[in-house]
């Protein structure tokens, strides 16, 4: 996907979670799908916060801009980033393999 020096309106992620993992990290994408992992449970919806945070950290985003869409009780997740600032999508690749 190619990202031009405007906004974007939103982007829909397509996301795998592994949770109770030892730490924060995004792994990269891998078949169209971005890996995750969160230190978070899976209990009471914290694994899909961390999710959110890790997602608008590597982006540059507000947080209150990343909004799980499908998925929710999964590994596998949907995830929607409204108002997506240019070079977030870069941002996000190449946060790939770092641990936040």
């Amino acid at each position: 996907m190619k990202e031009t020096a405007r906004a974007l309106e939103e982007v829909v992620l397509e996301v795998r979670v592994q949770p109770r993992a030892s730490r924060n990290e995004i792994l990269g994408y891998q078949d169209g799908v971005l890996r995750l992992r969160v230190t978070a449970p899976p209990v009471e919806g914290e694994a899909n916060r961390a999710v959110k945070r890790l997602i608008a950290e590597a982006m540059g985003v507000a947080s209150s801009r990343v909004e799980i869409v499908g998925g929710e009780r999964g590994r596998r997740k949907r995830v929607r980033v409204s108002e997506v600032p240019p070079g977030s999508l870069e941002r996000l690749k190449a946060a790939g393999g770092k641990a936040a």
